[in-house]
């Protein structure tokens, strides 16, 4: 039986209209079986996303930034709200490096940093509708000069945008991965983690954390980042919205976002009431 879910966000959770109604009960239902959830985006442990997780589990564990942060929420009033269990910060020079890369081919770009920060430099329109889409006001720097970490670099493209450019040759240390959002069509989000870190990394993280493994485990997603977790747990489960190779990994698919397909993948999950 399956004793824990992650749930993707956008694409997966979130539509063009924000989260479907319907989700919430299938949620509920899961966690009254003592099913856990956990949240696993791309997105920081800030604004709408960290809404969700405490919605989805608010004694859980929950994945941001690509998987380089594991969060849980405070059970003490007068703490922060969240602790980090797990911290993936990147190598700096790589970093270094691919930030002046992104300033030469004049790519929007977002650094993320082990304390929560959200720094952007450039003033694109992307980057503003980027940070309405999370609810968070990010800061403006000089990414090379941050006074914490990061944890991760993302860079906003639009379709005609020389992603290969920036790709290509990107520092060894460091790991792309390529998503999208319902509520920004066209624009791909490259999300620049520390090597080997990962959903998928992260994911048997929070597992081993609960004392499971991932054969344990189901994820539900939409996109080509989801694609190793999907594979890698031992229920996956794709979004009707998802790309085609996600679709053709997956062990079941589901209606699109708009349809519902969280809530009927999440109630698929409930034990059978038969003997």
């Amino acid at each position: 039986m399956v004793r824990l879910v992650f749930v993707d966000v956008d694409g997966t959770l979130v539509g063009k209209e924000g989260v479907p109604e319907c989700v919430w009960p299938a949620v509920e239902a899961l966690r009254a079986k003592g099913i856990r959830l956990s949240l696993i985006t791309g997105r920081p442990g800030r604004g709408h996303a960290l809404a969700y997780a405490r919605r989805l589990d608010p004694m859980g564990l929950h994945v941001f930034e690509s998987g380089a942060v594991v969060l849980a929420f405070s059970r003490d009033p007068h703490s922060p709200p969240t602790h980090p269990l797990l911290v993936e910060a990147l190598p700096q020079e790589a970093a270094r490096e691919a930030i002046r890369l992104a300033r030469r081919l004049g790519l929007p770009l977002e650094g993320y940093t082990a304390d929560g920060g959200f720094f952007i430099e450039g003033d694109s329109p992307l980057l503003k509708a980027h940070q309405e889409l999370l609810g968070v006001v990010a800061e403006e720097a000089d990414l090379l000069r941050l006074p914490t970490p990061l944890v991760r670099l993302q860079v906003l493209a639009e379709v005609h945008a020389p992603l290969g450019a920036l790709m290509d040759p990107l520092p060894q240390e460091l790991q792309a991965h390529v998503a999208e959002s319902p509520r920004m069509p066209g624009v791909r989000f490259v999300s620049l983690t520390k090597r080997g870190v990962s959903k998928l990394s992260a994911a048997r993280f929070v597992a081993e954390s609960y004392g499971l493994t991932l054969a344990q485990c189901a994820m539900v997603g939409d996109g080509e980042n989801d694609l190793e977790l999907i594979q890698g747990v031992g229920l996956g489960i794709a979004m009707g919205n998802a790309s085609p190779r996600v679709k053709k990994v997956a062990q079941r698919v589901v209606a699109p976002v708009e349809a519902c397909g969280l809530a009927e993948a999440l109630a698929s999950l409930l034990p059978s009431q038969t003997p």
